[in-house]
């Protein structure tokens, strides 16, 4: 059993998804129309809510039987899997990950499907820094029992940009994790969400402010 083990999250957290979100809409009006992004988009949303993350390669899989004659749309999937994260990961993101392993070990833990997501962890570079130690779950909050056994520790560390997960890990673990909330991408300006949830242990504007932490001080909760 570790002592510590940092649990951290991947999109709006490491890699601005919002930004890639943006550059996917922008390449399906370029290339398809805002017919094709409008619709296209409203099958990903569908997807969200059935499966509860978003599947972007599921969502043109079902564009494609609507418009099965569409051979361009061929090339979309090759768009979102040579998508290049690596160039939308936020400032010093590696940093921290690299300043976490001094401390124990860290784990990616992120929500999707088994294609694109592992995809997206892959070519970002950020299985490569945390040692290939990527755990991807439908529901992660499910999935605390699951985590605990491949990762054993008296305490984690969990950075989430979703109040929601960081709220429900923290009423399953109590005292045993400590909960860190990076303010970025579209949870962050979602004051329902943030009002609905109890108050996270530590809040950061961005992701590299978790520099300026010492050990001692992230796991006691404690605002720099």
């Amino acid at each position: 059993m570790s002592p510590i083990v940092f649990l951290v999250d991947v999109d709006n957290t490491l890699l601005d998804n919002d930004q890639i979100q943006a550059d996917i809409k922008s390449h399906l009006v370029r290339e398809y129309g805002p017919a094709c992004r409008d619709r296209y988009w409203a099958i990903l949303e569908d997807l969200w809510t059935e499966l509860g993350y978003r599947d972007y390669l599921g969502a043109l899989q079902r564009y494609r039987v609507e418009h099965p004659q569409d051979m361009g749309l061929l090339s979309m999937s090759s768009f979102l899997v040579d998508y290049p994260f690596a160039d939308r990961l936020y400032p010093e993101a590696l940093n921290v990950l690299a300043q976490f392993r001094r401390w124990g070990p860290t784990v990616l833990l992120t929500d999707g499907d088994v294609v694109f997501q592992p995809r997206k962890v892959e070519r970002s570079g950020l299985s490569e820094a945390v040692g290939s130690q990527v755990l991807i779950y439908i529901h992660k909050e499910l999935a605390l029992d699951d985590i605990a056994i491949r990762y054993p520790a008296r305490h984690y560390v969990l950075v989430d940009d979703k109040p929601r997960i960081l709220a429900a890990v923290k009423e399953k673990w109590g005292q045993r994790v400590t909960t860190v909330f990076p303010r970025q991408g579209q949870y962050a300006r979602d004051a329902k969400a943030l009002a609905s949830f109890n108050v996270p242990d530590v809040t950061v504007d961005h992701i590299g402010n978790l520099l300026a932490y010492n050990l001692a001080t992230l796991v006691a909760g404690q605002q720099t």
